[in-house]
């Protein structure tokens, strides 16, 4: 009994909290739940970054779907990243049945079932708000590294951008872009030697076929206008409820570039966007990242090294960014050790490597005199999880195997009628459905070298056409039929001599 009693006391003042917070559940002990030892997230540290791991099937989605809810609740806007497709559901109400019943029973809360103001966001030809930035937006230094380019090629790329300010040729598109990288080295080698120095042909084919490589993965789609203006994801609805945006990338788990791209891009723009607000009593925006191997697997070093930063940095912006994924061995070790919110679902141990991971994955919790971490990450049931959180100090509070609550909104997808009707009714689609084509820099560039060659056979054939007016005079004294006679009149005297 005082075993239970400890556990008890450690756990109420651990996850005691001064200001507003998140429940997520209840503590366990022994396999047991624990009625009313609450297990919460304070408000204050959410913006401290976070983790979601478990095996396929173990409750992640679930997890994530509590805590978008709990913040849409608390007035706080959520981007999530829908990959698997299965989020949508969360614009609509749950239902209540006898397992959730039971759960939130053992928890010791009151089950609500509720839909959330949800917006559905697109970077494809899926249904939704299309999501799309220039290619100035990303400028020089961020897209060498999307790209992975040389210091050679990098630096040709600042030449481009800077050519095309000192010319006032806006970058909008790919299109443009490799309109720009083809003219450096074709028909303005010239202009572009005389100010800037040598192009080497070779370097500006190796970028372009990368831009190509970029193009293909859906990169022709996402780059252009009408740019997303990142400041639409942190919207409030009418009844102070803060706008869960569904990002559904259902086609993205072929095009891994593309999705690195964006990701880069939107943390980058949000940095460069958002005031720093130091340590806000809440979170301005949470973002979710559900497969985050996605994000990291092809990413280079220098792209790793940006994201890195990055989350290092956002923070001091309120922004808090939540990886969702297997294994915490799929965020790199860096990225790993930024993320002081831990909500872990069991781990499989099918292999002498499943196991050598698990140790390893224990390593990531804090000691504690109730669980012995390796063992109990094989044994978490489906909506239980191992939960370390940050209080509002900033300290690790004591680990807890937690029953999850259920989310009050739908666990399922949204069918096609009422995903049609979800966007008809959106504020945003208006605003950035319709593709816009502007004059940008491969009209003006196209239109220039059109002028230079009407120009250059304008020369050509006025140039003809003066050679035949200077010999026009001497033809018509020649041909004239008095100069005739004067001849075939000396050569009749010479003859008759």
């Amino acid at each position: 009994m005082a075993r239970r009693d400890n556990f008890i006391a450690q756990i109420n003042q651990g996850y005691q909290m001064k200001g507003g917070s998140i429940v997520l559940g209840a503590a366990m002990l022994d396999g047991e739940p624990i009625k009313d030892a609450f297990v919460k997230i304070p408000l204050k540290t959410i913006n401290r970054h976070g983790l979601i791991a478990g095996a396929t099937g173990t409750g992640k989605t679930k997890s994530l779907q509590v805590f978008a809810e709990n913040l849409s609740d608390n007035g706080i806007p959520v981007l999530l990243m829908d990959v698997k497709g299965d989020l949508s559901g969360i614009a609509k109400s749950g239902a209540e049945n006898d397992h959730i019943t039971k759960r939130h029973a053992q928890i010791g809360l009151a089950y609500e079932p509720k839909g959330f103001p949800v917006e559905i966001l697109s970077l494809s030809q899926q249904k939704g708000v299309r999501l799309r930035a220039t290619v100035s937006e990303f400028g020089p230094t961020l897209l060498s590294r999307i790209l992975d380019l040389t210091d050679v090629q990098t630096g040709i790329l600042a030449i481009v951008f800077q050519y095309c300010d000192d010319e006032k040729l806006p970058l909008l598109d790919l299109d443009d872009f490799k309109k720009v990288l083809q003219f450096a080295t074709n028909e303005g080698k010239e202009e572009f030697e005389k100010k800037y120095g040598r192009i080497s042909t070779a370097s500006t084919g190796s970028i372009l076929r990368k831009i190509v490589e970029l193009e293909q993965q859906g990169g022709d789609l996402f780059f252009g206008e009408k740019s997303f203006d990142v400041n639409d994801l942190v919207r409030i609805d009418e009844n102070g409820r803060g706008i869960i945006s569904v990002l559904r990338l259902t086609d993205i788990q072929d095009q891994p570039k593309l999705f690195s791209t964006f990701m880069l891009q939107l943390l980058a723009e949000i940095y460069n966007t958002f005031p720093e607000i130091g340590d806000p009593d809440r979170p301005e925006l949470v973002i979710f990242i559900d497969e985050a191997h996605l994000v990291f697997e092809n990413a280079t070093k220098t792209l790793l090294d940006q994201i890195e930063s990055i989350i290092k940095l956002i923070r001091s912006k309120g922004i808090g960014i939540y990886f969702v994924t297997q294994n915490p061995k799929d965020i790199p070790s860096d990225v790993l050790s930024q993320l002081g919110i831990k909500i872990q679902h069991a781990l499989r141990a099918f292999t002498a490597n499943d196991r050598k991971g698990i140790k390893l994955a224990a390593q990531n919790y804090p000691i504690s005199d109730f669980y012995e971490v390796d063992q109990e990450l094989t044994k978490l049931g489906t909506g239980e999880a191992l939960v370390t959180v940050l209080n509002e100090k900033g300290m690790p509070t004591p680990l807890a195997r937690t029953l999850l609550r259920a989310p009050m909104s739908r666990m399922d997808i949204l069918t096609d009628k009422e995903l049609d009707e979800l966007i008809s009714n959106s504020k945003l689609v208006p605003k950035y459905n319709d593709a816009i084509n502007r004059e940008s820099a491969y009209e003006i560039l196209t239109k220039k070298l059109e002028n230079a060659s009407t120009v250059k056979n304008q020369k050509s054939a006025s140039g003809s056409k003066t050679n035949k007016s200077a010999m026009d005079p001497l033809l018509k004294v020649v041909t004239s039929a008095t100069f005739v006679r004067g001849v075939f009149g000396i050569l009749n005297k010479m003859m008759k001599k």
